[in-house]
């Protein structure tokens, strides 16, 4: 059985993970959810350009006082970066649509071994929808997922095959948990670096994918 662990220490920790695993230089779109903590984990010694999906280029972490006059796509408050500009929702979808993204970090419903995810709700559920997900995912060149390791009840969100109406098709290069990090190689999931409180044998025991296993995966970057 995996440990319980709170649920601030689940996100910050996921989100500081990407945030190390970033490149230098990189323009990077952060979706809604975990995925927006990414910024206040940056390291020092990288410059990236943060884009949202509405119309932000050059945006920063949330200051101390925030001003609701900027925003990102979750409605999280942000900062704006020497240089950074506001442009219109054509534009930004040209950046993600023209290929521009070197990264996306998205949250997912599920995820299977293919490299397919599944982050949008059904019809119906008073929830939020689509968004630009399908954009992102097929106009980045890698694709992070930022995701708890099991849903609310329990199950894994690291499946063999998602059952979810889809997002993107054999989109996903890296998949960070708050136990463990798996990188899409060669067509394959392979566990890459796991959490210091578990062992391989509890997250394999409650990952639903097929997960290479190297002899000895590394601790995670950043606990």
């Amino acid at each position: 059985m995996l440990p319980v662990l709170d649920d601030e220490v689940v996100r910050h920790r996921i989100a500081k993970r990407i945030a190390l695993d970033l490149e230098d230089q990189a323009v990077v779109n952060l979706g809604i959810g975990i995925p927006t903590l990414v910024s206040d984990y940056l390291p020092s010694d990288r410059q990236m350009i943060l884009q949202t999906e509405n119309g932000v280029v050059g945006a920063g972490p949330i200051p101390d006082k925030p001003d609701l006059r900027y925003i990102g796509a979750g409605g999280r408050a942000l900062s704006l970066i020497p240089g950074s500009s506001i442009v219109a929702s054509d534009f930004s979808f040209g950046l993600i649509r023209g290929g521009h993204l070197d990264a996306t970090v998205l949250g997912t419903l599920e995820v299977d071994e293919e490299g397919s995810l599944a982050n949008w709700w059904i019809p119906g559920k008073l929830v939020p929808g689509m968004g630009g997900a399908m954009d992102l995912v097929t106009g980045a060149k890698n694709v992070y997922v930022a995701t708890t390791h099991l849903d609310k009840k329990g199950r894994p969100k690291l499946v063999r095959k998602c059952t979810l109406p889809l997002t993107g098709v054999g989109v996903v290069t890296t998949i960070v948990t708050e136990f463990c990090v798996v990188r899409r190689k060669e067509e394959k999931m392979v566990l890459c670096e796991i959490a210091p409180e578990v062992s391989v044998e509890e997250v394999v025991a409650n990952t639903g994918m097929t997960l290479v296993i190297p002899s000895k995966p590394e601790t995670m970057l950043g606990i």
